[in-house]
């Protein structure tokens, strides 16, 4: 064991990139769907077009480029080796802000963000919004270490990185993420660690107790029940597999960058604020960016591991500390107001916003920076 800090440089073998295009090449397609849309999942003329690009025009060297530039480190928590970006504010009494994402993000999610999160008087804000940013990967995600062990849940990530929080000497600090990411940050919320002085959520698992305490449903709760339902009647079979055998899943998403990519891109349909297409949301290059920090590590199986550890207990704890949620529309599951305040007693801030979705950070940047800065100026 060791608390060092190392810091830490991408570097892909070009054998490894020659290896892909080679399974590329090599790709055995199944037949077309037998509809006109995505209802039997991600359509293969889509599919294919994606691995097309990802072939012949995507340049990873770009987004490793970009990654080693931020300022990533990697530290050992808990047995287990953690990566992460670190990138210091030029204004050094900058608020230390905890960003964790989920799945099937990674931390390319929040590099649209970063540069107005850090240095926000060269992007339409003043000294007094700055952050100190820390970007972990999810233990068996990117390029931290896979999990050889059961027992890493969210509640065991959440001590974990109120730990890496400490190690870097961060005495006073704040937290935040969406999807994995707002479970995780809701345990640090509710496990209130030393350090810790408010937290903000862009998606918020509300207990159905909590729902059954309204019955007289507004508007804004009926379209959220009607979304939810949706989502679990033709959208939560990802969640199933990953929760119930992601070893099985993971052989096909390990060893084929097609069906990782599909894995993928069809939730980057689903999930945001498109017209039709995940393209219109999300550039093909963006969604690349993370595919391949799935793809390149290997992290198919590691990754929907999580499922199996902490799917049960999404959610359901009441959070005493400061607290922020912002809603986006096109979000999976979308908390009211007077939901939120029956979990988090001291909700500061709360806001329904009128486009995005569930990648919040990713899809709508200048709007996901202001929510933050607004949440946050409240317990500078």
């Amino acid at each position: 064991m060791s608390d060092a800090i190392t810091p830490f440089t991408l570097a892909i073998p070009q054998s490894d990139i020659e290896d892909l295009y080679h399974r590329l090449d090599q790709a055995r397609w199944p037949e077309r769907e037998t509809v006109d849309d995505w209802s039997q999942g991600a359509p293969l003329a889509k599919v294919r077009a994606l691995c097309e690009h990802w072939r012949r025009r995507y340049n990873w060297r770009v987004c490793e480029g970009k990654l080693n530039a931020l300022g990533q480190f990697r530290t050992e928590i808990d047995g287990l080796g953690i990566h992460f970006l670190h990138v210091r504010s030029p204004h050094e009494d900058a608020l230390p802000l905890l960003l964790t994402h989920g799945w099937p993000g990674s931390v390319v999610e929040f590099m649209k963000t970063v540069g107005p999160l850090i240095n926000p008087t060269a992007h339409g804000g003043s000294a007094s919004d700055a952050f100190h940013l820390v970007i972990p990967s999810l233990p068996g995600y990117g390029f931290s270490d896979k999990p050889r062990e059961t027992g890493w849940d969210i509640a065991r990530i959440a001590r974990a990185w109120a730990v890496l929080m400490k190690r870097l000497g961060y005495d006073r600090w704040v937290a935040q993420g969406g999807d994995w990411g707002s479970a995780v940050t809701m345990a640090i919320g509710a496990l209130k660690p030393e350090g810790c002085a408010a937290i903000h959520v862009n998606m918020c698992v509300v207990p159905a107790a909590v729902q059954q305490m309204f019955p007289e449903a507004t508007q804004q709760e009926q379209e959220a029940q009607a979304s939810l339902k949706h989502y679990f009647d033709w959208d939560s079979g990802y969640s199933k597999q990953q929760s119930t055998r992601p070893q099985t899943l993971g052989y096909g998403l390990t060893d084929s960058p097609v069906g990782q990519a599909a894995w993928i891109y069809e939730k980057m349909w689903a999930w945001t604020d498109n017209r039709g297409e995940p393209e219109d949301a999300l550039s093909l290059d963006d969604m690349l960016d993370n595919i391949m920090l799935y793809w390149l590590p290997a992290t198919g199986t590691s990754s929907a591991r999580l499922y199996w550890e902490s799917f049960r207990s999404f959610g359901g704890a009441t959070i005493e500390l400061p607290m922020g949620v912002s809603v986006f529309p096109r979000d999976i599951m979308r908390a009211s107001r007077r939901w939120m305040e029956q979990v988090a007693p001291n909700l500061i801030h709360y806001n329904a916003l009128d486009r995005g979705g569930h990648f919040a950070a990713w899809e709508q940047p200048a709007l996901f920076v202001d929510e933050v800065r607004k949440c946050f100026a409240l317990v500078r």
